[in-house]
């Protein structure tokens, strides 16, 4: 080994620029990895830490549309101290003006964990009775100060302050509004909390023991089984957050496997231009009597060195990724990263850089350590066969080692085995169109014109390198497809999220006896306003075929419907903007035992079919009912749409207010929310624009990162690109004396080279279009379920400007080969 290391580092000292592409394939490549790896780690370690705060202790029980009795605090009580905290949507009025609010009554030892600060200048340390703490943002505008006065339902409420940190805010989960504290007192007095409204009361306990929390809560929700009680943990603490961090980690780790199995391509086209350049160096070593062991040795060497020094400071900015996204983007995350070094991750990505560097560069290995003494006094660019089968079976424990890795390291591991799968798939398929593509062009009949036959020749004659060529590319730009159609489907789905069919309004808790004056203060308002009224209350799945949910082990990746309590109604017939895809729905005048229907892809992921029975919790009372149809729901009108809708008949017996959609013209918003306010100050209107900007915020943040992670992959593109010239240098400086030594002049040499590589890239086009597009569908509708929207014309500039720097790169790649000297290069080759 030592005398390796010396011959390394010697031949590095001489000519080890010639691996700079390996290192630049190797730095983009760990750097995307580690860099996702840590923030999600960093993101996901600040939630952990702050999990009681976040929940407001240890365990929640929660309910929806009650309060606790006596005998349910009593034993929540006998756990540990409670805090009680009841939320809610509401109204806010100042004056004229309204603004949607999320209203929250707390009880005195609220908060349990952490504390509650209001802004300098606050009148008091927090709200009792008739007083409130708002947010800045609702102070602004309503135009409000501290001293100032809002209403809340029918009571006047005295600001004392501005919100400043309210500890288990991110535990809320998604809001609309902006927040509001209350006591309880100031709760009550508001007239706010009616029969039928839609509220949510958590008691958060603080247990002796935080480990004992799930236990507890099992016990607590079986003791009072049926009441509707959920058991929420810290571990399940600001569960939307986790996931939205687990899904788009999940997404851009993706794309980062990506990015790095196209850097291996470009290490294996780097390090076969390199082996390539030093043929009679090996020559030479091995007339002067070296092994083909030593050879290895020299080489491996060479590689590992230029490796790490390309995938250290690729480990350092990934490492530093948390540190960097603190400084410029803190304000797009839902919470802090937690700033620490994690070496998972650059573990991860290290070892994953490793192996991919090893798979791609084996190939060029294997052929240099059998490169013979007798090369130089022969064409050195004679063809050395294929792989044996010792160095195919190294490298397919290798790519089993880099799938079992990538899997394993994934948040689910499903999704990567099937996205490592189609990418090992698109690269044997690309190998295989490559040896197509050099056997039909072999065969096809011979251009008349020079250049075009010349052109051909190249892509189809001993030693061409069009297979190797066809990966490269055909990897780049179906993932530059892939990611142009995932950018162009958000941005239309943010653009078109607020669809012309949209309502202006949606009101909650319209009291079901006063129907009649809600729509006489819409109409005073908006005469031409449609109002789409329906019942609603909530509740939850407890049961599915007999089993409840609490005692099923795991729950289903989409099993949305499982989570939480849901809103739902009762229909005689068939909701608007619904279809039913299976079954029969029951008949308008039905009274029988109660029947439901579920969204379709619900009860898919559940594995409901027609008949199955399902338990639902309504305001504690077991509601047995079994499947009568299945329907598709349209949810891009943004209308009132149910996952789940009752018969008629027994459920209509329970308390329930009504669920308004307005549609009306966008003028008379203002109008219409006075008019509705100063007839029935309970009801909620929630601005279809503020569900819209939410959500816009939202998309826009996946934008965003979407096109991070395309900028990388561009790069790891570009430098393929330069790669996949590189190795075919030589035969190209080689082509280039032979044509000129013809009488051929430089511009026909590199006609030659444009037409080649033109060629190859509108051949490639077709091939990446249709796997870009098939990937960019899948992450659109699997993993960020939007519609499939993509800009086709912007797809085809993708395409056009990948074909344009394709041939840019593959023609200025022969300018060198024209300044050669003839006879110099004739005695060098």
């Amino acid at each position: 080994m030592s005398g390796a290391l010396r011959l390394a580092l010697r031949d590095l000292r001489r000519g080890g620029r010639g691996l700079a592409l390996l290192a630049m394939c190797l730095f983009l490549g760990t750097a995307a990895l580690a860099g996702i790896g840590s923030l999600s780690s960093a993101m996901l370690a600040a939630l952990d830490a702050q999990g009681r705060s976040i929940l407001g202790g240890d365990l929640e029980m929660v309910v929806s549309q009650r309060r606790a009795t006596v005998e349910e605090r009593a034993a929540f009580a006998a756990q540990g101290p409670v805090a009680e905290v009841v939320s809610l949507r509401a109204m806010a009025h100042a004056g004229t003006d309204s603004a949607l609010v999320e209203l929250r009554g707390v009880d005195d030892r609220w908060p349990l964990v952490g504390r509650v600060r209001l802004a300098p200048g606050a009148l008091a340390a927090r709200p009792h009775g008739r007083q409130a703490a708002i947010a800045p943002v609702l102070a602004e505008r309503l135009g409000v100060r501290v001293g100032g006065t809002i209403r809340l339902g029918t009571t006047p409420f005295r600001v004392i302050g501005l919100i400043a940190e309210e500890p288990d805010r991110l535990g809320a989960g998604f809001a609309l509004g902006a927040p509001v504290l209350v006591d309880m007192k100031g709760l009550d007095a508001s007239g706010l909390l009616q029969p039928g409204s839609l509220y949510r009361s958590g008691y958060r306990i603080a247990l002796p023991r935080a480990d004992a929390a799930a236990g507890i809560g099992k016990r607590l929700t079986a003791r009072f089984d049926g009441a509707g009680w959920t058991a929420r943990t810290t571990d399940n603490a600001a569960r939307g957050v986790r996931g939205g961090i687990a899904t788009l980690g999940q997404f851009l780790l993706l794309v980062g496997l990506a990015a790095l199995a196209i850097a291996g391509v470009g290490v294996g086209s780097g390090v076969s231009a390199y082996l390539a350049a030093r043929t009679k160096m090996i020559a030479t070593l091995k007339v002067l009597g070296a092994r083909s062991t030593l050879i290895a040795r020299l080489f491996l060497i060479e590689l590992g060195l230029v490796g790490a020094a390309g995938m250290l400071p690729g480990l350092a900015l990934g490492a530093a990724v948390p540190w960097i996204v603190m400084r410029v983007g803190s304000s797009a995350l839902p919470i802090a990263p937690r700033l620490a070094l994690y070496p998972l991750p650059l573990l991860t990505a290290a070892a994953l850089g490793v192996l991919v560097a090893l798979l791609f560069a084996l190939p060029a290995l294997a052929q240099a350590r059998r490169v013979p003494a007798a090369t130089l006094l022969r064409d050195a660019l004679a063809d050395r066969g294929r792989p044996s089968w010792r160095v195919l079976a190294a490298m397919a424990l290798i790519l089993a080692l880099l799938i079992a890795l990538a899997v394993l390291s994934a948040s689910d591991p499903s999704l990567a085995l099937g996205f490592v799968a189609a990418v090992a798939g698109l690269v044997v398929l690309l190998w295989l169109v490559g040896i197509a593509l050099r056997r039909l062009l072999a065969r096809l009949p011979r251009p008349r014109s020079a250049l075009p036959r010349l052109a051909l020749a190249n892509l189809h004659r001993p030693g061409a390198a069009t297979d190797r060529l066809v990966v490269a590319l055909g990897l780049g730009f179906s993932l530059f497809v892939a990611l142009a159609v995932i950018d162009s489907s958000l941005s239309r789905e943010l653009a078109g999220s607020a669809p012309s069919r949209a309502p202006r309004f949606f009101a909650a808790d319209v009291p079901a006896d006063e129907a009649a004056t809600f729509r006489a203060a819409v109409r005073r308002a908006a005469p031409r306003a449609t109002i789409e009224a329906v019942p609603s209350l909530r509740g939850a799945i407890v049961a599915i075929k007999g089993v409840p949910v609490t005692q099923l082990k795991t729950l289903p990746a989409d099993a949305w419907v499982l989570r939480g309590d849901r809103t739902l109604t009762w229909s005689a017939t068939v909701p608007p903007r619904n279809q039913v895809v299976a079954g029969r729905w029951w008949p308008a005048d039905y009274r029988g035992p109660p029947l439901v229907s579920i969204e379709d892809r619900a009860a898919q992921a559940l594995g409901l079919r027609i008949g199955d029975p399902i338990t639902v919790s309504v305001l504690g009372v077991d509601v047995p009912a079994r499947i009568a149809a299945l329907r598709k729901i349209d949810w891009q009108g943004l209308g009132l749409n149910f996952a789940i809708v009752f018969s008629p008949g027994y459920i209509e017996e329970a308390p329930h207010s009504l669920l308004a959609s307005i549609y009306a013209p966008a003028a008379r918003d203002a109008a219409l929310a006075r008019s509705v306010a100063a007839a029935l100050p309970s009801v909620t209107l929630i601005r279809t624009g503020d569900v819209i900007g939410q959500i816009g915020a939202l998309l826009g943040q996946i934008a965003l990162a979407v096109r991070v992670a395309a900028a990388v992959t561009v790069l790891a593109g570009l430098a393929v690109l330069i790669g996949a010239v590189a190795a075919s240098g030589r035969a190209r400086r080689y082509d280039a004396v032979v044509l000129k030594l013809l009488g051929g002049s430089g511009r026909q040499v590199l006609a030659a080279q444009a037409i080649e590589y033109a060629l190859l890239a509108a051949l490639l086009s077709m091939v990446a279009l249709a796997a870009g597009s098939a990937a960019g569908w899948y992450a659109v509708t699997r993993v960020f379920d939007i519609a499939f929207l993509p800009d086709w014309a912007r797809v085809a500039w993708t395409l056009g400007i990948a074909s344009l720097l394709t041939l840019g790169i593959g023609v200025a790649g022969s300018v060198p080969a024209l300044r050669a000297r003839p006879a110099r290069m004739l005695r060098t080759l």
